[in-house]
C-alpha cells in the first residue's frame, strides 16, 4: 500500500463542487483496497505520549464551529482494527503509545477518508500528533510503522503544508509569494527524500514561520515520508494554494495509480 499525504483543508471541501475533492474520490477508487488504514491527523494533539483510536467504533467528530448543518450531520462510521492497534502498540519500541477511547474520528480523519472510502467499510485507526516529540522522533517513529504498508495497511498523514487561518481570513484568492516558495521548497525535499529540508529552519525563516506556525497541520507530513520504502517514488496532486492555505498532497510508493486516476466530466 502506498503512503499518502492530503492536504485536507476547509470543511467545506466535503460539500462544494471543486477538484480537490473530485480527485480524492478519484483517488479512492484507484487504489489497491487497504486491508487496514492507519490516519495521522493534525486535528488530535497530545502531549507526553501518541495516542492512538480504541473504542471499537470511533465516533465522528465535528471539530468546528459555524459551518453548514449538512457537514454536522456527516457520520464515518467506520469500525477500528484490534490488529492494528497490535501492531502499532507493539512496533513503536521506546516511543510511547497508547490507545485512547475518549477520542474518535476528527476532521482530519474523516474529512479525507470520506471521499477516498465513502462506505466507510475498511478498519480505521486513528493516530494523534504528539507535541512532545522531536522531528526527528516524528519520522523514527513513522520508520517503524512504514513495515505495515507491505501487510495491506494504507498510511494517510492528514494535514497541510502551509496553515495560517490567521494570515488566510480576509485574504483569500491571492497567493503570497512566501506560500508558494515554502510550497514549492517542500515539494522538492519530498521528491528528494531531503528529510533535513523538512525538518530543519532557521530563526530567519519567515516563510516557514508564517506557514508552519503552530506546528499540527505540518508534522503529519512526517509520518507520510518517514513510512517511505526503499522502491517508492513520489506523486504529487492537488498542489494548489490560497493564501495561506494549501491543498499540496502526495503519495508515495507506485505512482502510476495516479495515471490511472480518472476525473468526471
Amino acid at each position: 500500500m502506498p503512503s499518502l499525504f492530503v492536504g485536507h483543508g476547509s470543511p467545506m471541501t466535503m460539500i462544494t463542487d471543486n477538484p480537490e475533492r473530485r480527485f480524492l474520490e478519484a483517488l479512492g477508487r484507484a487504489l489497491p483496497r487497504p486491508k487496514a488504514i492507519l490516519t495521522v491527523t493534525a486535528h488530535w494533539e497530545t502531549r507526553g505520549a501518541t495516542h492512538f483510536s480504541a473504542e471499537e467504533f470511533p465516533r465522528t467528530i465535528h471539530d468546528f464551529r459555524g459551518f453548514p448543518q449538512e457537514l454536522y450531520e456527516m457520520l464515518y462510521p467506520a469500525a477500528t482494527s484490534p490488529e492494528l492497534q497490535q501492531a502499532i502498540a507493539a512496533r513503536a519500541g521506546d516511543i510511547p503509545v497508547r490507545g485512547d477511547a475518549s477520542w474518535g474520528f476528527d476532521h482530519g480523519v474523516w474529512g479525507v477518508l470520506r471521499p477516498l472510502f465513502p462506505e466507510a467499510d475498511i478498519p480505521v485507526v486513528a493516530m494523534s500528533i504528539n507535541h512532545a516529540l522531536t522531528p526527528e522522533q516524528h519520522l523514527t517513529l513513522a520508520q517503524r510503522l512504514a513495515p505495515l504498508r507491505r501487510e495491506g495497511v494504507l498510511i494517510v498523514a492528514s494535514g497541510n503544508i502551509v496553515h495560517n487561518l490567521r494570515l488566510w481570513r480576509g485574504s483569500q484568492g491571492t497567493k503570497p509569494e512566501w506560500a508558494v516558495e515554502f510550497q514549492q521548497r517542500i515539494n522538492q525535499a519530498v521528491i528528494a527524500n531531503d528529510l533535513a529540508a523538512l525538518t530543519q529552519f532557521s530563526r530567519e525563516d519567515q516563510a516557514a514561520a508564517n506557514a508552519i506556525n503552530s506546528a499540527e497541520h505540518y508534522l503529519p507530513l512526517l509520518y507520510a515520508v518517514g513510512a517511505r520504502l526503499p522502491e517508492d517514488q513520489v506523486g504529487l496532486f492537488n498542489d494548489t494554494i490560497d493564501s495561506a492555505l494549501s491543498m499540496t498532497s502526495y503519495l508515495l510508493g507506485d505512482t502510476r495509480v495516479l495515471d490511472e486516476v480518472a476525473l468526471p466530466a
